[in-house]
């Protein structure tokens, strides 16, 4: 993403501009200084209103280092996943000396939305995960950077962190069938609106060996190690001749394998389970979960870091740059 695409932000010389007045005068009335009069520090804030004016955080932070702030919004802290991709935000920004608000939206739209009503004024920069349309993300975030994880925006003044696991779980298919199976079912996200792709990555790698997934081996999960054992028993009481598992993140995995073990099911020689994400919590299950791994942390640091160019004014990360990909990590469920 070049940065021509990316809309100038408002800077006080524009506010001076509108208002009539010198940048010192706009410094004064947006700090509330007694130096000015009542209605030249109206004019001065109706013009900011107007332009979308947000005063810079980074600018200040040339003489205090410690005001530049990211905010990080984040759909569940109780999902390994997210707090891995924090974890790396985190480290990311500190080693810039820079601050992180943590927002966990709980996975609900109108929490989301409230996230997005307060966070542009307490930031220098927007990270994370939303589901919102864009046209609120802009409205409420106007005039500071915004870096979206796992979407690809639409909206040009946005960028992106995109996953790319289809190689990942075009090796975890191939694995699969070398080992014999031909019956492979999938354990999906169930609150997706239609086939999500994950989904459609492990339906093309399906078919590139000639099988196909029959009507019923496909199970929504929730996004709970109890939703994947839930979905694990559904799809097995339906379907016993699966041998054979992918599911949509290591969450799901984990409580899929304890399942398998309830059903009286040995791991891999019964039933092989393949998760996704790569998180280190599936080293400490038992057999330890196979997984298409994605690097958590650098997922997390890769955005500060596009979003600490956009805050700085150097160049952005060009879209292909802005990719994770996932691989195969093979371990004992499979």
């Amino acid at each position: 993403m070049s940065s021509s695409t990316e809309p100038r932000r408002v800077t006080i010389h524009d506010v001076a501009r509108s208002a009539g007045v010198s940048r010192q005068t706009v410094s004064r009335a947006l700090n509330d200084k007694a130096e000015i009069d009542g209605s030249t520090k109206q004019r001065v804030l109706d013009a900011a209103r107007a332009l979308g004016y947000r005063p810079s955080r980074f600018a200040r932070g040339l003489v205090r280092p410690d005001t530049t702030t990211i905010g990080l919004v984040v759909p569940d802290l109780l999902n390994p996943f997210f707090t891995e991709v924090a974890a790396g935000a985190l480290a990311a920004a500190r080693s810039r000396g820079w601050h992180v608000v943590v927002y966990d939206t709980a996975a609900d739209a109108e929490q989301e939305l409230t996230t997005l009503r307060v966070i542009g004024a307490q930031v220098d920069a927007v990270v994370g995960y939303f589901d919102r349309p864009e046209a609120d993300i802009d409205r409420f975030t106007a005039g500071i950077p915004v870096v979206l994880i796992g979407r690809e925006p639409r909206t040009p003044r946005f960028s992106g962190i995109s996953i790319d696991g289809e190689d990942g779980v075009r090796e975890a298919v191939a694995h699969l069938v070398s080992r014999g199976h031909r019956r492979i079912g999938m354990l999906d996200h169930d609150h997706r609106p239609g086939p999500g792709v994950r989904r459609e990555w492990f339906l093309r790698a399906v078919a590139e060996h000639g099988l196909a997934v029959a009507p019923g081996w496909i199970t929504g999960a929730e996004q709970t190690v109890d939703g994947g054992g839930a979905a694990l028993a559904t799809l097995l009481a339906a379907h016993p001749d699966v041998t054979a598992v992918f599911a949509f993140n290591d969450v799901i995995a984990i409580g899929a394998l304890r399942e398998a073990r309830r059903f009286g099911l040995r791991v891999p020689d019964d039933l092989a389970v393949i998760g996704f994400d790569g998180l280190a919590l599936g080293t400490l299950v038992e057999p330890e979960l196979s997984s298409v791994a994605i690097d958590t942390r650098a997922l997390g640091a890769l955005a500060v870091e596009q979003a600490a160019r956009l805050v700085t004014g150097a160049a952005p990360l060009e879209p292909a740059e802005l990719v994770v990909r996932a691989a195969l990590h093979l371990r004992e469920s499979a």
